[in-house]
């Protein structure tokens, strides 16, 4: 047991709530969803990618069809004589393309013909308005080649270039078109595609939504009925669950059965084993009284010694046994009612009054543990601080907070405006069989008993002066 200076709070360390951990749910839809806007990104860069791709192979394909008419137009017709280049070699001057934006000046169509070997301007077309066309010429060493560059008015073209050799002389012709239809026309794509992968993930979060609650549903109907049975409303588990989770209802439902085999044993085994002891030590204990003298004497002391300690041992073992049913649990009102209206009526003449909380407040406290294991602890801080009282007692009853403890307990206060107990008094006041004041009427077990079974449910017990000058007694319990 602690002293005063020894607080609840002192113990944090002991109870001190564990990291939360993220729930399941939360996990599969993080995971789920974290994947699906992965995926939607790469196949909306992948698709965009695909379709600037397809356009640049589309738009270079109608260059091409440009570059080959111009070549046709170029190759002189068997004995017709066309003009002649500075070489002499007869080429003819490319004529009728039938795209009229090749006529239009600074239209952004563009084409040229020029000499591969002297590098020097033989025809261009009217939409150059006599300016050479100056984009380059890529890499001359490819016969076939496409590539971006900025024309003449400076606007982006698509370039196409393609040597080709006529009566023996190659010539480098070069078409070129603005890009603004073509990119205009890619930004489109883009924009479609985003808003269909924004439509498609927002469908997918919601299916992922309905997918992950549907699918724990039988989870959290599982753990509806583990509280259930942990709470007393309920004798076993629900075992109507899918294929996954039938089997852990059936082995959680035998292991709940086994348990309750167990404690039964052990009850029964505790039963006969007092029972065995009860009558050789009263035996022992008549014959001693009957019989004068100092060893009859000592062996009388011995013997109600021993019983007192099978006692105390028997009584530890069957709160161990209760501690460990599954499910059991009570009501802390009806309780605390019955036994403040039970010392009531035992220390009538005392006229003592009783500062009770208000029982609607309290009305969904319940103590995890046997019900009449909560008289016991309440019965005994009642009766012992109506011994002391002058005039008040007075109760106080709090649940405590989650976030200062792992587990759901709940706290009693009974105080006594009576004389109280130094620090070292309280210290012996919870030792069994203790007691401080040989001319009030007890045995010294009350506050020890407390304590033991406060002890067996995981729970705290504590002496301290009260404000009113009297004895403060805490008890911290478990709850569900």
């Amino acid at each position: 047991m602690t002293a005063e200076t020894d607080k609840p709070g002192d113990s944090e360390g002991k109870r001190r709530k564990p990291k939360r951990q993220v729930s399941l749910a939360r996990r599969l839809m993080t995971v789920a969803t974290v994947w699906s806007m992965l995926a939607l990104a790469v196949a909306g860069i992948v698709l965009a990618g695909l379709y600037r791709a397809a356009s640049e192979r589309a738009f270079d394909a109608q260059l091409g069809v440009y570059l080959k008419t111009i070549v046709a137009n170029m190759v002189p017709d068997g004995n017709v004589a066309g003009d002649s280049d500075a070489e002499g070699d007869l080429v003819r001057k490319p004529q009728g393309l039938g795209e009229p934006r090749f006529d239009l000046p600074f239209s952004g169509w563009y084409w040229t013909v020029i000499d591969h070997a002297s590098n020097e301007v033989l025809f261009a077309s009217p939409s150059l308005v006599g300016d050479m066309l100056q984009v380059g010429q890529g890499d001359r060493q490819e016969p076939d080649t496409s590539y971006f560059a900025i024309g003449p008015a400076e606007q982006e073209v698509r370039v196409r270039r393609l040597t080709v050799e006529i009566n023996g002389n190659n010539y480098d012709i070069i078409v070129a078109a603005e890009t603004d239809d073509f990119r205009e026309d890619v930004r489109q794509f883009r924009r479609l595609v985003l808003l269909t992968m924004v439509i498609l993930g927002a469908g997918l979060l919601g299916a992922i939504y309905l997918q992950v609650r549907v699918g724990l549903k039988p989870l959290k109907r599982l753990g509806g009925s583990l509280i259930e049975v942990r709470r007393g409303l309920a004798e076993k588990i629900d075992e109507d669950l899918p294929g996954e989770l039938a089997p852990l209802a059936v082995e959680l439902n035998a292991l709940i059965h086994a348990n309750r085999e167990v404690v039964e044993r052990s009850r029964t085994h505790v039963g006969n084993l007092a029972h065995a002891l009860k009558t050789p030590l009263s035996v022992i204990t008549n014959e001693a009284r009957s019989t004068e003298g100092e060893f009859a004497d000592k062996v009388g002391e011995q013997a109600t010694l021993m019983s007192t300690q099978i006692q105390h041992h028997l009584e530890r073992a069957r709160m161990a046994a209760q501690r460990r049913v599954i499910g059991v649990s009570c009501e802390l009102t009806p309780v605390l009612e019955r036994m403040v209206s039970a010392m009531s009526k035992i220390y009538r003449d005392k006229d003592v009054a009783f500062d009770m909380p208000d029982t609607d407040e309290l009305s969904d406290l319940r103590f995890r543990g046997e019900q009449q294991d909560l008289e016991e602890m309440v019965g005994n801080l009642l009766d012992n601080a109506c011994k002391w009282a002058d005039l008040e007692v007075q109760i106080s009853v709090a649940a405590v907070s989650q976030e200062e403890s792992a587990r759901a307990l709940f706290e009693i206060c009974v105080e006594d405006d009576g004389p109280g107990l130094s620090e070292d008094q309280r210290l012996e006041a919870v030792k069994r069989g203790k007691r401080l004041d040989e001319t009030v009427p007890g045995t010294g077990l009350g506050l020890s008993i407390v304590a033991d079974l406060a002890g067996v449910y995981g729970g705290e017990f504590e002496l301290s002066r009260s404000d009113k000058g009297g004895l403060k007694a805490t008890l911290l319990l478990p709850s569900v």
